[in-house]
């Protein structure tokens, strides 16, 4: 153990330097709804019930977003391993290009969305609350797109510091906005769960502003954002972002699909169901954001390494990572356990709802293990560029497998919310069971072609 504990020292350090800031701005992304949830969870549990709604709809498009600008990162690692940087501009203005006219699509079919809430089965004053929230959420995707395109960018050229810079002060505009908006302080009308919605808003719109500034004065970047000389859009560029950037996606949408109809069902057992399922998969994503944060560090690596031809250090980055993972969702999961009767606390006052969110941290603090290997072989695949088998195996696990066992356990075998937890438990276990067969292939076929 200890010998192999300083084999793998080097790798351990080199990809934690890269994954630290990028877990920083990961846990940031999160922690914006998280605050959201504690702010307005303690005006009243159905504010919490309608967050949660909205929430739950929102961020299929939000993960959609941000998969497309996950292609970007290791086909900018590539580039930079060949010291191409004419190639890293029209990448760039590509990718921003594409990301932007995504988020306006998909912002139209959030918004159309809409006239689907009342046929949702939510419980009476859930929808209601919720719409002018999700309207706000929808709008915040133009300049969210903004940010991901700066952000993956960033990060693929190996600079991981600025989101995390960016993010913090986003954070922070939200944190204060939501206490003036949510309760109505310093002369700001009080609008409540409204408030966190435009909350929310100002504050990506001033990390997309933050990133912007930063490309236009760091000496790093000027050479990849000059205004006046913006590269042409080329179809080369727009076809392989495109063909990395969707896979990756729609395997995002796929997981977070499975969630997002888990929070549905939720709602079909009473508010207190899906206030405390909220709270509990909000503790989930900020553990899981941080695995993400590892995982944005491994495709990096993976990517450069790979780039360099250099096969041996990208397996031992790619199993560096893995150790990580599997220690921090280990810790993570124990936590969960421990302080499952104290932490639901902070979100919120009704007893029923702290009481049903320490039986679901149960089976959160189950499934970390497997929440955070699937991540990471992800992002190991992502690195090397293999994402198409990926979007299968996740529609057979997510799709196939998690959400018909959610409803069979949940209403057919009266098991309720647990069902639900269950579901997501042999889901994730399934995926990242699949996810990993898949790695070990893709390196036998990379080992088989080296020169002998």
């Amino acid at each position: 153990m200890i010998s192999t504990v300083k084999i793998f020292l080097p790798y351990y350090k080199r990809n934690l330097k890269l994954a630290l800031p990028v877990i920083i701005a990961q846990i940031g992304q999160v922690m914006v709804q998280q605050v959201d949830n504690m702010m307005v969870g303690h005006r009243g549990t159905l504010d919490l019930a309608a967050s949660a709604f909205a929430n739950s709809i929102f961020i299929i498009g939000m993960i959609i977003t941000m998969g497309f600008s996950f292609g970007m990162t290791p086909i900018v690692g590539k580039s930079v391993a060949r010291g191409d940087k004419t190639a890293l501009s029209s990448i760039f203005y590509n990718s921003l290009f594409i990301n932007i006219a995504l988020n306006i699509a998909i912002g139209i079919l959030l918004l159309l969305a809409i006239f689907a809430f009342p046929f949702m089965n939510q419980k009476a004053g859930v929808a209601e609350l919720a719409i002018p929230y999700y309207i706000v959420l929808v709008i915040s995707l133009i300049p969210l797109s903004f940010f991901f395109t700066f952000k993956q960018f960033s990060e693929g050229i190996g600079n991981t510091k600025n989101a995390m810079y960016i993010t913090i002060v986003g954070n922070l505009v939200n944190v204060i906005f939501n206490y003036f908006l949510i309760y109505g302080k310093f002369g700001f009308p009080e609008m409540g769960l409204l408030g966190a919605g435009i909350a929310t808003l100002l504050s990506r719109i001033v990390m997309a502003l933050g990133f912007a500034y930063i490309f236009a004065r760091e000496e790093a970047f000027i050479p990849y954002f000059l205004v006046e000389k913006i590269p042409p859009i080329n179809k080369v560029y727009l076809k392989e972002l495109f063909h990395l950037g969707y896979p990756i996606s729609l395997q995002l949408l796929l997981e977070v699909l499975a969630f997002a109809i888990g929070a549905i069902m939720a709602g079909w057992l009473g508010v207190v169901a899906i206030a405390s399922h909220q709270i509990v998969l909000g503790l989930a994503s900020i553990s899981f954001m941080i695995v993400v944060g590892i995982g944005s560090a491994t495709t990096i690596r993976v990517s450069h390494q790979l780039g360099t031809g250099d096969i041996h250090a990208m397996t031992m980055a790619a199993k560096a990572s893995v150790h990580l993972v599997i220690s921090f969702m280990a810790m993570t999961g124990a936590l969960f356990y421990l302080f499952r009767y104290y932490i639901p606390q902070i979100y919120s006052n009704d007893v029923a709802v702290i009481e049903l969110c320490s039986q679901l941290l149960i089976f959160a603090a189950m499934f970390q293990l497997f929440d955070g290997l699937q991540v990471v072989m992800l992002s190991i695949l992502r690195g090397i560029g293999d994402v198409k088998r990926a979007m299968v195996y996740a529609f057979i696990a997510y799709i196939v497998v998690n959400i018909p066992l959610a409803y069979l356990l949940t209403f057919e075998l009266g098991l309720g919310i647990i069902g639900i937890w269950i579901a997501f438990i042999v889901g994730l276990g399934f995926a990242s069971t699949l996810f990993y067969i898949r790695y070990r292939n893709v390196l036998k076929n990379i080992s088989n072609h080296l020169p002998k």
